[in-house]
C-alpha cells in the first residue's frame, strides 16, 4: 500500500465493470461495499472515526504527513534521473520517463490524438464511444474509468481519509485536499495576462478567460446555443426539457435553478440585499451589483475578437458580435422584419399593437419605449447632457449633437 493513502485506486489491468460488484458486507449494519478497502474504512464509522483499533494496517494522514512519507526514498527507491521523483515500483518509473521523452506511441483512430499508455487511450476512446462501463452499485451512476468509479464509491462510504494540517478539515481525494490547502496559503498563482485577475485554480483561470476571447465552448444539441460554461448548458437544456423543479412560494412560478427561484423571490420581499461600496446603490443580484461596479472603475473586460472593442457586460459583447455575423434570428410575425435582440425586436412589436405604456407626468404625452420618454422629459426640464467637443454647445438630443457636428467638419446637410 503507498503511503500517504488510505486505499489505492484499482490498477489499470484486470479491472472490468463485473469486478465492482458488491460482493463486501459489514457485519455491524449489512451495508455492502464493491471493494474490501471500502468495507474496512467503512467500519471506522462503528468504532469511530479517529480509531484505527481492529483495522490492521488501516491510517489516516494529514496533508503534511502524506507528502513527507511520498518522499521517503526508503518507500519509493525507483528514482527519475531527469527530475529526482521517487517511485514505489519499476513500471510506475518507467511509465513516467516518457513525460521527459515525450514518447506517445498509441494513436487514437478516431481524432490523431497520441498518448503515453495504452490504458490512457483505452479510457480517451470513451469520449468517441459515450461508453460508461463502470456502474455504481449504491446510486447506479456510471463511469468511463474505474478510477473515477473508485473515487466516487468513497462518497457513499463516507470515506474522507485526506486530512487539512491547518483546520482539521478531512476530504476525500487528495487532489481537494491541495487544492484546499491553497485556500490557508492565499495562493493566486494563476493569473490573467489580459487584466491581471489571479486565481487559486488554472481551471478557474480557464473559465475566466472566456470573458475576454467570447469562447462558448458547450454547444446546445437541440437549438445549437453556444455557453461559456457547462453548468450554463445543463441549465439551458432544462428549458427544451420543461422542467422547472423549483417553485416560488409567494405565486408557484417554476425555475429551472434553485438561484433563479431566489432571485425571483425577492421581487415578492423587495429584499436587495448585494450593496455597492462606492455610491450606496442596491441590487436584488449579485451579477448586477457586479455590472453596476464597473460604472466606478470604467472596466470593460468583455473584449470583441474581431475589432477589439470591448464592453462592460458580456450581453452587451453577445449582441455586439452580431455586427460581425449579420446574424438578426427574431423576427416579427406582423411584417417579417428581423432583428438582433429580443429587447429591440419587443420595441418594434409596439409599432403594430400601438402600446404607449411611457407617460410623461408633466404633459400626458405617451411613449413606446421609456428611452422616447427620457428624451421628450428634456423639453419641460431644460437638461442638455450632449456637449459639442470643438465648441462646447450642448443639446438635450444626441442626434441634433451629430447635426451640429458637421458643421465643424464642413459637411452641413442642405
Amino acid at each position: 500500500m503507498e503511503p500517504g493513502k488510505l486505499l489505492d485506486p484499482p490498477s489499470d489491468t484486470g479491472s472490468t465493470p463485473e469486478n465492482h460488484k458488491k460482493t463486501h458486507e459489514c457485519s455491524e449494519c449489512g451495508k455492502s461495499f464493491a471493494q474490501q478497502s471500502l468495507l474496512l474504512t467503512h467500519r471506522k464509522v462503528h468504532v469511530g472515526s479517529g480509531s484505527s483499533q481492529g483495522l490492521e494496517g488501516e491510517k489516516s494522514f494529514s496533508g503534511k504527513d502524506a507528502r513527507d512519507l511520498r518522499s521517503s526514498p526508503r518507500l519509493k527507491p525507483y528514482k527519475c534521473e531527469e527530475c529526482d521523483l521517487c517511485f514505489g515500483r519499476k513500471s510506475h518509473l518507467l511509465r513516467h520517463q516518457k513525460i521527459h521523452t515525450g514518447e506517445k506511441p498509441y494513436q487514437c483512430l478516431e481524432c490523431g490524438k497520441f498518448f503515453c499508455r495504452k490504458t490512457t487511450l483505452r479510457d480517451h476512446e470513451r469520449i468517441h464511444t459515450g461508453e460508461k462501463p463502470y456502474k455504481c452499485w449504491e446510486c447506479g451512476k456510471s463511469f468511463s474509468r474505474d478510477a473515477n468509479l473508485w473515487r466516487h464509491e468513497k462518497i457513499h462510504a463516507g470515506i474522507k481519509s485526506y486530512k487539512c494540517f491547518e483546520c482539521g478539515k478531512c476530504f476525500a481525494h487528495n487532489s481537494a485536499l491541495w487544492s484546499h490547502e491553497k485556500t490557508h496559503r492565499g495562493q493566486k498563482n494563476e493569473k490573467c495576462l489580459e487584466c491581471g485577475k489571479c486565481f487559486t485554480w488554472k481551471s478557474n483561470l480557464v473559465q475566466h478567460q472566456r470573458l475576454h476571447t467570447g469562447e462558448r465552448p458547450y454547444e446546445c444539441p437541440e437549438c445549437e446555443k453556444q455557453f461559456m460554461y457547462s453548468s450554463g448548458l445543463r441549465r439551458h437544456q432544462k428549458r427544451h426539457k420543461g422542467e422547472k423543479p423549483y417553485q416560488c412560494g409567494e405565486c408557484g412560478k417554476g425555475f429551472i435553478s434553485p438561484g433563479e427561484c431566489q432571485d425571483h423571490e425577492r421581487i415578492h420581499t423587495g429584499e436587495k440585499p448585494f450593496k455597492c461600496g462606492e455610491c450606496g446603490k442596491c441590487f436584488t443580484q449579485k451579477q448586477s451589483l457586479g455590472s453596476h461596479h464597473r460604472v466606478h472603475t470604467g472596466a470593460k473586460p468583455y473584449r470583441c475578437t474581431e475589432c477589439g472593442k470591448c464592453f462592460v457586460q458580456k450581453g452587451a459583447l453577445w449582441i455586439h458580435h452580431k455586427t460581425h455575423t449579420g446574424e438578426k434570428p427574431y423576427r416579427c410575425i406582423e411584417c417579417g422584419k428581423f432583428y438582433r435582440t429580443v429587447s429591440t425586436l419587443t420595441n418594434h412589436i409596439k409599432i403594430h399593437t400601438g402600446e404607449k405604456k411611457h407617460k410623461c407626468l408633466d404633459c400626458g404625452k405617451a411613449f413606446a419605449r421609456s428611452s422616447l420618454l427620457r428624451n421628450h422629459s428634456r423639453i419641460h426640464t431644460g437638461e442638455k447632457p450632449h456637449k459639442c467637443s470643438e465648441c462646447d454647445k450642448r443639446f438635450s438630443q444626441k442626434n441634433t449633437l451629430l447635426k451640429h457636428q458637421r458643421t465643424h467638419a464642413g459637411e452641413k446637410k442642405t
